[in-house]
């Protein structure tokens, strides 16, 4: 992780290096607790990709595998009390993608920090390059490319010679960044 970029865009960036963690994380928070099952029907995931974001998850002490597991109706994995803000964080997240019209797929993985480190003021790209190093330029470019189509960022060019692009948060775009406040 890259020690000048804000924690809270840490954290996202951390929620983002797998489709599933987010998702995940609201379900534990919901449910508190939930059996392996569960999640795997809930999500319509493989036994190894669901293992793979758990045991990510346990190595994150986020998760941890229930002790009192055994009983049927015990949850097999809880939330431990690291992650129990970080899932409420996550759950908060899934309820603005679900009313926004937002598909966990559509958004691409520097999505929540720029979302996030971006305001209603005018913002130009290397100044989000900065804010959100390490990213690569392409990145940058193929994440606000998707955050303008979901309508969640707005680009205008600027009258000069180069042109000079400019992005901020639409209504849509400050809703969402709204609920990645941590």
């Amino acid at each position: 992780m890259n020690e000048s970029m804000p924690p809270t865009a840490q954290l996202l960036r951390t929620l983002e290096s797998s489709r599933w963690v987010i998702p995940v994380l609201a379900l534990l928070h919901r449910e508190q607790g939930s059996r392996f099952a569960v999640m795997a029907r809930a999500f319509d995931l493989s036994h190894n990709s669901l293992a793979r974001c758990l045991a990510w998850l346990k190595e994150c002490r986020w998760v941890l595998p229930n002790p009192g597991h055994g009983h049927p109706l015990r949850p097999e994995y809880v939330l431990s009390e690291a992650g129990r803000p970080v899932a409420a964080l996550c759950a908060r997240i899934e309820e603005a993608r679900v009313r926004l019209k937002l598909g966990a797929g559509e958004l691409p993985r520097w999505s929540l920090p720029l979302v996030a480190g971006l305001g209603p003021d005018w913002t130009r790209f290397g100044e989000l390059q900065a804010r959100l190093a390490p990213v690569t330029p392409r990145a940058l470019s193929t994440t606000l490319k998707a955050v303008i189509d979901q309508e969640l960022v707005r680009r205008r060019l600027e009258d000069r010679y180069p042109p000079l692009p400019l992005y901020a948060l639409t209504r849509k775009g400050s809703e969402f960044a709204a609920a990645l406040a941590a």
